[in-house]
């Protein structure tokens, strides 16, 4: 995978800014679990290199939206806070309250009535976090 340019520090020309967001490209985590899916589906690859695959394009995805949100803060000359960075993903609360304090059987008895969306999130903060097996065993479960 090439490695991305270095990026040049934000300057007080919004043009350059609104150049950046033109060649930017939206992909959701649905659209490219989907894409996953697919490709699983037709046997053009394995379970686990999908989920590898779209863990890194999503992980990758993250960090340059608060790039991005850092250069806009900069432009600006002021935060946007919590409520901008909810709105691009970044920071979306989980479906299960006090998730980071809770026990494997107690999120695993949690996960039932969640969207698959919310089970990818759990899915994608798990790994980040604690990385728990019997958690991330039972959210495959869900989705399959």
């Amino acid at each position: 995978m090439p490695q991305p340019k270095p990026k040049p520090a934000p300057d007080s020309d919004p043009s350059s800014l609104l150049d950046l967001l033109a060649k930017g490209l939206l992909l959701t985590s649905d659209r490219i679990q989907a894409a996953m899916d697919d490709a699983v589906r037709r046997g053009r690859m394995t379970r686990h290199d999908a989920e590898e695959l779209m863990h890194s394009l999503v992980e990758a995805g993250r960090r340059q939206t608060d790039e991005l949100l850092h250069d806009l803060e900069a432009l600006v000359g002021r935060s946007l806070g919590d409520r901008a960075r909810r709105a691009v993903g970044l920071g979306s609360p989980l479906p299960i309250a006090a998730y980071d304090e809770l026990t494997a059987a107690e999120i695993v008895r949690r996960l039932g009535g969640l969207s698959p969306d919310e089970l990818r999130r759990v899915r994608d903060h798990e790994r980040r976090h604690a990385n728990r097996k019997t958690v991330l065993r039972a959210v495959e479960q869900r989705l399959d």
